[in-house]
């Protein structure tokens, strides 16, 4: 069964056992941002063709952002897009975006452990494709095979951002959202 089977965050917590609570746990910190990324940013929302797929949100807005704060961090790790992430039957299939670490292989190897899945959504309600992240958490947890090691999702519409942390048995969502502004 495919992550977008999962169609809710109530299924996936009732079928692994998994706590659900809201409260905030991002620390907002100041990170610097290039006048020459800002101005691309805002050409390709004011000008380009950026929402009339999930696809054309992910190409313009979702990668071009997350490739900007990777870089900070591309020493240590790498930013896969649509790569093939497959624990078993039924928690397989390919993310929109996983923050891995670097492999000392080079970067030709999708190494563990993961840290950060990403998901594109066209829509502004975010309830199925938050079920699709947290299976997609769950199986990076047991990938990984350090159940106590947090693992982060993302879900966007490339305007309004939605951060959630797994940790053990307990998916903690954000209740604050962010947006692009």
């Amino acid at each position: 069964m495919p992550y977008s089977s999962y169609k809710s965050i109530g299924t996936v917590a009732k079928e692994y056992q998994i706590k659900y609570i809201r409260e905030n746990f991002i620390t907002e910190k100041e990170f610097a941002i290039s006048e020459l990324f800002r101005q691309e940013l805002e050409l390709v929302i004011n000008e380009g063709v950026v929402d009339n797929s999930e696809s054309a949100i992910c190409e313009n807005i979702i990668y071009p952002i997350l490739k900007e704060v990777w870089k900070a961090y591309r020493n240590n790790f790498l930013l896969w897009s649509h790569q093939a992430l497959n624990y078993d039957e039924k928690l397989c299939g390919v993310p929109d975006y996983v923050l891995a670490k670097r492999s000392p292989l080079g970067s030709v190897v999708f190494d563990k452990p993961y840290f950060v899945l990403v998901e594109a959504k066209k829509e502004n309600d975010f309830s199925e494709v938050w079920g699709q992240c947290l299976a997609e958490m769950i199986a990076v947890q047991r990938l990984n095979k350090m159940p106590e090691q947090t693992i982060f999702g993302i879900v966007s519409n490339g305007l309004i951002w939605q951060f959630g942390k797994l940790n053990i048995d307990v998916f903690t969502q954000n209740k604050v959202f962010y947006t692009i502004q």
